[in-house]
């Protein structure tokens, strides 16, 4: 797919940053839309339909973890990769659970985040090689534990409800699911679902996993079927 044919919607209150932004990603190819203000970004979003959002946390009018829920709930499946000023790991873990699929800390190098927006949109719309032309993923049903994984709809079902993914939520069920009854660590995991220029803590995979286990009823003291493998990782059985 051509850059060209590639949308984002950035979200920033910084008009320095934010007109960066646009000019950095306008310059590599990308159509970009932008808002300013948190209360505003719902209805930017909803009208440009952007294949990626760049979400800044701290906004006026609403946050990025507010919009971020909001835009899951109403399940829009776009990828978010969220900006935040914060270094604490607390503050990553919480965007993560808010819906977010990546983050960057501010402030962040040119390179790292045109890196991890190419790692992302490659891994939610399978991007293809050279020739720009995408690989569809083959939407089929299958069955982790109790939970039915739906890709081409992104939920899981599960007693007769169905719960939503995220893009990272899925790509991380359907590797397991290829995997099954391997024990995986974590860096290999890491470098399969988040890429190899992934920069951040094994604690986001934690993070993730443990939403994954609670979305498939897989949750609480002893998990059956997502298990972890202490000093190594996890295994799906």
């Amino acid at each position: 797919m051509k850059k060209t044919e590639i949308s984002i919607f950035v979200v920033e209150d910084d008009d320095s940053i934010r007109f960066g932004l646009e000019e950095i990603l306008k310059a590599e190819g990308f159509r970009v839309e932008s808002c300013a203000d948190g209360a505003k970004a719902i209805e930017g979003i909803s009208g440009f339909l952007p294949d990626l959002i760049l979400l800044d946390v701290m906004l006026p009018g609403r946050s990025g973890y507010e919009i971020a829920k909001q835009l899951r709930k109403a399940r829009c499946r776009i990828p978010i990769l969220m900006l935040t000023a914060k270094g604490q790991e607390m503050d990553k873990v919480v965007g993560l659970k808010s819906g977010a699929d990546d983050y960057v800390t501010k402030p962040f190098s040119i390179i790292e985040l045109l890196a991890r927006i190419e790692a992302l949109l490659r891994r939610t719309r399978e991007w293809g090689g050279d020739d720009g032309v995408p690989e569809p993923a083959a939407p089929v049903e299958f069955q982790v534990g109790k939970a039915t994984i739906v890709p081409d709809t992104y939920e899981a079902k599960v007693g007769g409800e169905c719960v939503s993914l995220t893009p990272k939520e899925l790509e991380l069920i359907v590797f397991f699911h290829g995997h099954r009854g391997s024990v995986l660590s974590r860096d290999r995991i890491l470098e399969a679902v988040w890429g190899v220029k992934y920069f951040g803590t094994t604690r986001t995979l934690d993070q993730c996993v443990a939403q994954v286990r609670r979305k498939i009823g897989d949750e609480g003291r002893t998990p059956e079927y997502l298990l972890t493998v202490h000093g190594v990782g996890y295994k799906l059985v």
